[in-house]
Parts: structure tokens; sequence; C-alpha cells
């Protein structure tokens, strides 16, 4: 097994003139020697390790079955869905990489019916407890009526744009467990928890809720995605979230047991796309993606699940 080290520092800039460095995701300065920067020059995001002082985690990699989920958001017409479902339909996806997709609500119905078995259905959200008078929600109990057998819970437009918190967001996920759906539970921090360093508490507040109230991980696939990362086109390098990915392995390990910390699969989202795929698959701790823009295209999609192979050639 891998060590890595959560104290790492990056380098300190070499030119008087740049802004003051800080912890985790930070602007580069740009090279004041070459001549030809101006200011529409492209400006790059790096990611430094937290400052504080962290102990060494154990790079274990998880045993589950690759996992690749496509949440299509708010986005589609009946027309662009079974173009899109037709797409999936005619492609080869590999055997052994587990494939689920979360359409919007309103045409769940028409993806279960049209869309091969070998593909999952996902909802994006549920109720935390039974159906009622609840205007605009959607139930666990009539999302599985309906054939899902996943729904995504705690995703960052959730928390962030809906106001939902971490204990809201672990009771939901204990409901929709209890009644028989499984979780993609979702986590991660925000530009501005990055810069002051917080990835890591973020990251462990938002999974002590879901371990608070869930009765078992067996049948929860941990997504974690920076949110600064989600439909931004910036994403975190192979080895930036293979940190983060053994920091939640380890957080595990510590809090929950081994057996969970090895069982549980933790994927990566944020603008993982086809030409980003095959890199960040090798990652040891990274179990596979839930993708965003990118599932809307069936070709590209299938792309991102078949790296999988990737991850044979790295093992």
């Amino acid at each position: 097994m891998a060590m890595l080290s959560t104290s790492l520092s990056g380098p300190k800039s070499a030119t008087s003139n740049c802004a003051p460095e800080f912890s985790g995701l930070r602007r580069l300065c740009p090279n004041s020697n070459n001549s030809n920067s101006n200011s529409h020059s492209q400006s790059f995001l790096r990611f430094c390790s937290p400052r504080k002082p962290l102990k060494s985690v154990v790079a274990m990699a998880g045993t589950g079955t690759f996992f690749v989920g496509g949440n299509w958001k708010c986005n589609g017409t009946k027309e662009s869905i079974t173009k899109l479902v037709s797409d999936l339909n005619s492609t080869k996806l590999e055997s052994d990489v587990d494939v689920v997709v979360a359409p919007p609500f309103v045409y769940i119905d028409q993806v279960k019916s049209s869309l091969t078995d070998r593909i999952e259905i996902a909802a994006q959200n549920s109720w935390v407890s039974k159906g009622g008078a609840f205007t605009g929600e959607i139930s666990v109990e009539q999302l599985k009526d309906i054939g899902c057998k996943w729904v995504i819970l705690g995703h960052s437009e959730r928390r962030h744009v809906i106001g939902e918190d971490n204990q809201f967001i672990g009771k939901k996920a204990a409901y929709a467990l209890s009644q028989g759906l499984e979780v993609i539970a979702c986590i991660g921090e925000l530009l501005e928890e990055r810069e002051a360093g917080k990835t890591f508490d973020v990251c462990y507040q938002q999974l002590k809720a879901f371990a608070d109230a869930v009765p078992s991980w067996d049948n929860i696939v941990i997504a974690y995605e920076p949110v600064w990362a989600i439909g931004t086109g910036v994403v975190a390098t192979p080895v930036q979230a293979q940190e983060v990915h053994v920091a939640i392995r380890d957080w595990l390990k510590n809090n929950v047991s081994a057996e969970v910390a090895s069982k549980t699969r933790i994927i990566y989202g944020g603008s993982v796309n086809g030409g980003n795929c095959a890199e960040l698959a090798k990652q040891e701790d990274i179990d596979g993606f839930l993708v965003g823009g990118a599932s809307l295209k069936g070709p590209e999609f299938a792309t991102i699940v078949n790296s999988v192979t990737f991850k044979k050639v790295a093992a």
C-alpha cells in the first residue's frame, strides 16, 4: 500500500510581485519574464495541500466494481433524450463497470422504458420521509415505483443553491436506504474553503453527517466533487484528486471500519470528460466517476465508462 502524506505544501513563489500564497487551490502568478504575456493571458489554477500538518494516511485501494454515473441535471427534452438513449443503447460498454444515469424526474419513465437494462436508473434527489403534503418533492416510494435503483443525495447544487445542510442530507440518505434505494452520497468543498485550507475538514464534516445517520455503508457510493470544478472546465489533476480520495478512505477506516474503507467506492466528479478520464482512472483510490455535462453525449459517456481499462493496466 502506498503512503501518501497530506502535509505537503506547494512551492514558494519566486516572484516578489506575486499575490500572497494561500493553502488549497491558488492562482499562479504569470511569468514576469514572458514577453508574450498580456492582459488576456490564461490564469492557471493549482492545488496546494493544507498547510496545517496532518498525519500520513495509507492509500487503500477500493475493492468494489468500477462505477460511473451520469447526472443529466435539469437538461433535455423528449426529443434530445430519445437521441441520447439511442446513442447509449448502441455503445459497447465494458462489462465490469456499474453504470447509472440520472435523468430529470419527468423523463425517468421514458428512459427506464427505452434504455438498455445494462444501465441502471438513478434519481437526482428524494424527500426525507414518506410522501404526503410536500409540494414539489418526490418520494423514495415513488422513485422505486417507476424503477429507480439509485438516488443522488448531497450534490453541491442541492447544498449551496437549495440550501440543504449536512444533517438534512444525512437523514435523506438514511430514509432512502431504509426503503431499498442505493445512494450516491456527494461531498466536496467550495473554492473559498479550498483556499482556506479546509478541504479535508469540510469533507470530513459531510461524511460524518452521513455516518451519523445511515445504518450501513453497504449500498452507498461516495462521490467527491470539489464544487469549484463542477461545470467549470477546471478539473483536479489525477494526483490532486487521489490525495483527497485517500483522505476520505482513511477517514472511513478511522471512523467507521477498515472493511467499510476498503469496500466503499469513492468516485470523482468535476469536469470529467473523455479526454481526462483515463489518467484519473489510473489512480489507486479513484473507483469511478460522477459525470455531468459529458454524460449528455452518448459516445463520450461510453469513453468514460470504458476508462476502466486504464484502471486494469495501472493495477
